[in-house]
């Protein structure tokens, strides 16, 4: 099965191995032309639709499997693993990506319209839903307005609401509800993700940060690994690395540079952390990507 209408728009808009920002802020394209195997990447609260092929998430041990039918939903920033399971040249594997509006989500709830889910989430920030025309509809006119760029402003918030909106009826609406739920243990992991993120390369006391998002050491290790499967520790190790790469990538800095710079003290435990995550040293990880574009 493939949605040959939106296959054909993301096809025509992207090339190769690529993923493609939009005139429509929180819209990617992606596409892939071979199989791959799982590679790191962070992703946002989102949903991650593929019209032709199909794509594993693996969050910690755990694989999410979507195709067509199938559409993946994230409710936190998460470190995982991304695989490539169907795709040709002749067939590439095709899709988007659209972020989710966590304000957006809140203020329909908020309006009181929308029943409570009958059933609560499991105890985990992803999932995968089942891709109803509802849904699709809405989709299929938001890549359409691509053709339309000066009706983008007026119309595409519009669409976008509608999209979240059909969302919150879709069989993922109980996991959504849970990470909006003012007070909720998910939206304090929340809290503590958006901390961790802005100040990554400061010393990490967990006391420290329970504290900040009002729970309990102990309850925050818990309900941190049962959403993100790390540790608070291993979250903060995950985005220092990222960014250590990326700044050798990008601007050029040596390792040790980038090792103080995100935070670490050690530059040798830098490199054996860099190692472990990465499977390569770091000079040797970044020579490797540099001639792979030249």
């Amino acid at each position: 099965m493939s949605h040959p209408h939106l296959a054909t728009i993301i096809e025509q808009a992207t090339t190769g191995n690529e993923d493609r920002r939009t005139a429509i802020e929180p819209l990617v394209f992606f596409r892939r032309e071979e199989q791959a195997p799982p590679c790191i990447c962070m992703i946002e609260p989102s949903i991650v639709l593929v019209a032709q092929g199909a794509k594993r998430m693996w969050i910690g041990d755990e694989g999410f499997l979507y195709d067509p039918e199938r559409f993946l939903i994230t409710s936190l920033d998460l470190p995982a693993n991304s695989e490539v399971v169907e795709a040709s040249r002749e067939s590439p594997c095709v899709g988007l990506a659209l972020k989710l509006d966590m304000q957006m989500l809140a203020e329909l709830i908020a309006l009181g319209s929308l029943p409570p889910p009958p059933v609560r989430a499991d105890q985990h920030s992803v999932g995968l839903g089942t891709l109803t025309p509802d849904l699709l509809q809405p989709l299929e006119r938001l890549l359409a307005l691509l053709n339309e760029p000066d009706s983008i402003p007026v119309l595409a918030p519009l669409i976008l609401r509608e999209i979240h909106y059909r969302l919150l009826q879709s069989d993922q609406a109980a996991r959504l509800w849970q990470i909006v739920a003012a007070g909720s243990q998910s939206q304090r992991v929340a809290k503590a993700i958006d901390w961790l993120k802005q100040n990554y390369s400061k010393p990490l006391r967990i006391d420290e940060l329970a504290g900040r998002v009002q729970m309990s050491t102990s309850t925050l290790h818990h309900h941190f690994r049962k959403l993100t499967s790390m540790s608070p520790l291993q979250y903060q190790k995950w985005l220092r690395l990222n960014e250590a790469k990326r700044l050798m990538l990008n601007s050029a800095l040596d390792a040790t540079s980038a090792a103080f710079q995100v935070g670490y003290e050690s530059p040798s435990q830098f490199s054996r952390e860099y190692s472990r995550l990465f499977g390569l040293p770091p000079k040797r990880d970044i020579e490797g990507l540099r001639s792979q574009v030249r």
